[in-house]
């Protein structure tokens, strides 16, 4: 389960302190699919950041399990993640000089895996990326770049899976087979699914959406 308590977040800026979220206390279940939503500026990435354990609350608690991520350093921090949490990003982030199979094998090597490279395999053919597989990012389509994105997250069995704008950067059939990779995937495993979307259609397959308005949840 992922719980916060008052969740704040405040930058510095030249006139003051700009409030990005004000508050925010939820709760979501184990295995279930929540979608962040809110127009842009919202705080809706600030917030998937935070419970992700990649930024730092300004106050409030983000409790994930029985841990606390506010208790951690970075290091820990760090490790948890590579323990409990999958990401997939617009964006992709994948290491270009990698082959898509050697991109899926490297947190998996981190995390010391011993069949790394067959396991690898195993999710880039779930993602229909076998012929594809010792390809370089820069010979994939973005609709393959992103399959690849989730075979990697998916590959070490993550509690969670957190995702930001999935199918932002993809055309509306892609988006859509990526759409239902996501799902597939979630259910066979019962990964808990959080993700940032401006995408109705995605958010309305979730089970709850979460609305954020000017730093505020107002609807979840």
């Amino acid at each position: 389960m992922i719980k916060t308590e008052n969740l704040q977040k405040r930058v510095p800026m030249s006139g003051g302190m700009l409030e990005i979220l004000k508050g925010i206390t939820l709760e979501i279940k184990s295995g279930e699919s929540v979608a962040i939503v809110g127009a842009s500026g919202s705080g809706k990435s600030t917030l998937l950041g935070l419970l992700a354990g990649l930024d730092e609350a300004s106050a409030g608690r983000v409790i994930i399990g029985d841990t606390d991520l506010g208790t951690l350093d970075e290091d820990a921090r760090a490790l948890f993640r590579g323990k409990q949490v999958g990401f997939v990003f617009q964006s992709f982030q994948l290491l270009p000089a990698l082959t898509a199979l050697e991109n899926v094998m490297l947190p998996l090597e981190l995390q010391g895996i011993g069949d790394a490279r067959e396991q690898a395999e195993q999710f880039l053919g779930r993602v229909e990326l076998s012929e594809r597989m010792l390809h370089y990012p820069k010979q994939m389509s973005g609709g393959e770049q992103q399959r690849v994105a989730i075979a990697r997250a998916f590959a070490s069995t993550p509690t969670i899976l957190f995702a930001d704008e999935p199918t932002g950067n993809l055309d509306t059939r892609t988006g859509t087979h990526i759409i239902d990779l996501l799902f597939e995937l979630n259910r066979e495993q019962g990964t808990t699914l959080v993700l940032v979307t401006h995408d109705m259609a995605l958010a309305q397959r979730c089970e709850r959406r979460l609305v954020l308005d000017a730093g505020e949840l107002v609807e979840g």
